[in-house]
C-alpha cells in the first residue's frame, strides 16, 4: 500500500515548524492573552443578565430563582461597573494577542525567507540552469509572506476561536443542554459546508501562485532583455505574452476568491437559522418558565459570540487555503536536492602546488554524456587553454574544478586530495573564476572588488585594481572607489566591467584560476588592456582557459582541443601548429584570417563516406566538428591519444 502524500496544509505548518519553535515565548505570550480574551468575552453577558433580571422583577414580573429588591441603583452601578471592567480587559488581552501574533509572523516570515535562499544558493548550477528565475524570486519573497497568515496571523487567531467556541459549548450545556444542541449543530452544519470548500479554494490558489509565478519569470526575462525587445521592436509581442499570463492569474485569483466568498455567506445563513431557532425555542422556554428573560439574553449572546468563531473560521480558512496552496510552493522548492554538499568527513582545502588531475572523469547532462573517461593532468603553474566545439565539453570540465558539478564517475584531485573530500567554501575560496560576461553587483566599485576577499583593506583593494590596469579609469568616476553601480555593473564598458572582475580575481589571489571566454566580446583596444591584466592574474598560477582568442593561446603552455567529451589533441601551441592536418592548426590558421567560429575546423570537405581526402587539399569554408567520430577522424593522425595522461 502506498503511503498517503501529506496536504498543502501539512506540508506548510510542517515548513514554518522549525522557526515557530524558536518564538516559544511569544507564541505562549500570545496564546495566555488569547484564552483571557475568549474568559472575558464569557463573562461580558453575564451583568447584562443580571440587569434585565432585575429589571423583570421591578417591573412586576416573576422570574424563577430571582429574588430582591430588583433593579437597585447599587446593583446597576455594580452591573455597569463590571460590564466596563471586562470589556477593558477583553481589550487589552486581544490587544496583547494581535500585538504578539503580528511580531512572531514577521519573525517566522523573516527567519523562513533566509532559509529558503540560503537553501536555493546552495542548489547546483544544474538547478539554476533550467529553473525560471523569476518564479523562484515569487517564492522566495511572495509565498513566503503569505505564510505569515497560515503560520500565525490567521493559523493562532483561528486556534483561539476554536478554544473559544469549545468553551461555549460547555458553558452552554451547562446552562441549557437543548439550546447548547443548537450551536453544536451549527458548528457542525460549518464543518460539512467548508469540507469541499477548502479544497477547491487550495487548488485554485495553488494554480494562481503557478501563475503569478510565470507572470514574475515572463516579466524578469523581458526586463533583462530590453535592449534586444526594444531593437527588434518586440514590444507588443512581449506585452501579449504578459497579459495572456496576467490574464490566466486574474481569472483563477477571482475564482478562489468567489470560492471562499461563497463560504463566509453560507458560513452567514448557517449562524441566520441558529439564531432563528434559539429565538424561537428560548422564547418558549421562558414563557415556560424555564428560563429567565435574563437567561434568553445571555443565550442569544453566547450564540452571537459562538458563531463569531464559524464566521471567522470560514474567512481564514479561505486565507489559509490560499497561504497553503503558497506553503506547498515553498517546501517543493525546499524539497529540491543540493547535488554539491560537503562530506561528512570534509577536511579544510589547502592547495599548495595547483596541480589538478582528472582521473576516469564521466558527466552527463540528462542522457547525453559530456565528458566521457576523460583522463588528465594539469601541473602546477601550467597555462592550459582548452579549445573544441560547442557542446565539447570544455565549460563542464571546467565547472569541475571549483565543483560547480559532480562527475557521475571518475575523481578530480588537486594536489592529490578528491574535491569531494574537500569543504566547498575552502575550495571555492581558492579557486579564481573569469567568465565571458562578468558579473557585478548593484554597490560600490570598491565593494565588487573586496568581494573578491571580504577582509581586503581600501590599500588591497587599490592596488589590485592598479594591478588590474583598472584604476584609472575608476578613479574618474563620480566617487571614485565609491561610485555605486547600476544592476549588473551595466553602467560601465564591457571592458572596465571585466578587468574590474580580474581585480576582484587579483584580490583573492587563488592559486588556481579559471578562465570562461575572458575576452570574447570585447574591441581590440578593450581586449589588449584585459590581457594585460590577465596576464598579472594568472602568472605563476595553474590557469585554465576557455578561449578562441589565437593570441592567448599562441602564449599558451598547452593546448587541449576537446571533441564528443574527450581529449582529441594535446600538445604545446608550437608543436601542434607545426602539424598542418591537426585540428588546432586548421582551427588556428582560420582564426587569424578572421574566418573563425567558436569550435569550427576548417576542414576538406569529404568525398565519399569511405575516401579520405588528401591533407593537402584546400577548403573551401569551415566545416563544425561532427559528432560521428568516423566522419570526425583527421587528415593525420592525431597528435595525442584520445585519453591523456601526463
Amino acid at each position: 500500500m502506498s503511503r498517503r502524500e501529506p496536504g498543502p496544509l501539512r506540508r506548510t505548518l510542517r515548513i514554518v515548524r522549525p522557526e515557530l519553535r524558536g518564538q516559544r515565548t511569544l507564541t505562549a505570550g500570545g496564546m495566555l492573552a488569547l484564552l483571557g480574551e475568549v474568559c472575558f468575552r464569557i463573562l461580558e453577558p453575564w451583568p447584562i443578565k443580571w440587569v434585565i433580571d432585575a429589571v423583570s422583577v421591578s417591573l412586576g414580573a416573576e422570574v424563577a430563582g430571582i429574588g430582591g429588591a430588583g433593579a437597585t441603583m447599587p446593583l446597576l452601578l455594580g452591573c455597569a461597573g463590571a460590564l466596563l471592567a471586562i470589556v477593558g480587559m477583553r481589550a487589552l488581552a486581544a490587544y496583547l494577542s494581535t500585538v504578539q501574533f503580528a511580531i512572531v509572523g514577521s519573525e517566522v516570515a523573516t527567519a523562513l525567507r533566509a532559509r529558503v535562499f540560503a537553501h536555493v544558493q546552495s542548489l547546483s548550477m544544474r538547478y539554476h540552469a533550467t529553473a525560471p528565475a523569476g518564479d523562484t524570486v515569487q517564492r522566495l519573497v511572495g509565498d513566503v509572506g503569505r505564510l505569515q497568515e497560515v503560520a500565525v496571523t490567521a493559523g493562532l487567531p483561528l486556534v483561539g476561536n476554536i478554544v473559544t467556541l469549545l468553551v461555549l459549548l460547555v458553558v452552554l450545556v451547562l446552562l441549557d443542554p437543548l439550546m447548547a444542541a443548537i450551536v453544536a449543530g451549527a458548528a457542525l452544519a460549518y464543518l460539512l459546508v467548508s469540507r469541499g470548500s477548502t479544497k477547491r479554494i487550495t487548488a485554485a490558489s495553488r494554480t494562481t501562485r503557478k501563475g503569478e509565478g510565470a507572470l514574475a519569470d515572463t516579466a524578469a526575462e523581458s526586463l533583462g532583455a530590453m535592449r534586444v525587445v526594444q531593437a527588434y521592436g518586440l514590444q507588443s509581442t512581449v506585452a501579449r505574452r504578459f497579459q495572456g499570463g496576467n490574464d490566466r492569474a486574474l481569472r483563477e485569483g477571482v475564482k478562489a476568491k468567489r470560492l471562499a466568498a461563497r463560504l463566509e455567506r453560507g458560513t452567514d445563513v448557517i449562524v441566520g437559522v441558529a439564531t432563528a431557532l434559539v429565538l424561537l425555542l428560548g422564547g418558549w422556554r421562558v414563557s415556560q418558565g424555564a428560563l429567565t428573560p435574563g437567561d434568553l439574553v445571555i443565550f442569544v449572546m453566547y450564540l452571537k459570540i459562538a458563531m463569531r468563531p464559524l464566521k471567522d473560521m470560514a474567512k481564514f480558512t479561505g486565507r489559509i487555503a490560499r497561504a497553503a496552496a503558497s506553503g506547498e510552493r515553498v517546501a517543493d522548492l525546499l524539497d529540491e536536492r543540493a547535488d554539491i554538499v560537503d562530506a561528512p568527513h570534509a577536511k579544510e582545502a589547502r592547495i599548495r602546488f595547483g596541480a589538478i588531475e582528472f582521473d576516469d572523469v564521466t558527466v552527463r547532462h540528462g542522457r547525453s554524456t559530456v565528458l566521457d573517461g576523460l583522463r588528465l593532468r594539469i601541473a602546477p603553474g601550467e597555462h592550459v587553454c582548452l579549445l573544441g566545439a560547442s557542446g565539447a565539453g570544455k565549460s563542464t570540465l571546467a565547472s569541475l574544478i571549483p565543483r560547480m558539478l559532480d562527475p557521475v564517475a571518475g575523481t578530480v584531485r588537486i594536489d592529490g586530495d578528491d574535491l569531494r573530500d574537500l569543504r566547498l567554501q575552502g575550495l571555492r575560496g581558492q579557486v579564481s573564476l573569469l567568465l565571458q560576461e562578468s558579473v557585478l553587483f548593484a554597490t560600490s566599485v570598491r565593494q565588487n572588488i573586496r568581494y573578491g576577499r571580504l577582509d581586503a583593506s581600501d590599500e588591497e583593494v587599490e592596488r589590485a585594481a592598479r594591478d588590474a590596469e583598472a584604476h584609472a579609469f575608476i578613479a574618474a568616476l563620480p566617487d571614485g572607489y565609491d561610485t555605486r553601480l547600476g544592476a549588473r555593473g551595466d553602467t560601465l564598458s564591457g571592458g572596465q566591467r571585466q578587468r574590474i572582475a580580474i581585480a576582484r580575481a587579483l584580490l583573492r589571489d587563488a592559486p588556481v584560476v579559471v578562465l570562461d571566454e575572458a575576452t570574447t566580446g570585447l574591441d581590440p583596444e578593450a581586449r589588449a588592456q584585459v590581457a594585460a591584466s590577465l596576464a598579472r592574474l594568472t602568472e605563476g598560477r595553474t590557469t585554465v582557459a576557455i578561449t578562441h582568442d589565437p593570441a592567448t593561446v599562441r602564449g599558451a603552455d598547452r593546448v587541449l582541443w576537446l571533441e564528443d567529451g574527450r581529449i582529441a589533441e594535446d600538445g604545446r601551441p608550437a608543436e601542434l601548429l607545426e602539424q598542418p592536418g591537426s585540428r588546432f592548426a586548421r582551427w588556428f590558421h582560420g582564426a587569424e584570417e578572421g574566418a573563425d567560429v567558436e569550435g569550427t575546423v576548417a576542414r576538406p570537405p569529404l568525398a565519399s563516406a569511405t575516401t579520405v581526402p588528401p591533407a593537402d587539399a584546400t577548403p573551401t569554408r569551415p566545416i563544425p566538428v561532427v559528432a560521428d567520430p568516423v566522419e570526425a577522424a583527421p587528415a593525420t593522425p592525431v597528435t595525442a591519444p584520445i585519453e591523456v595522461l601526463r
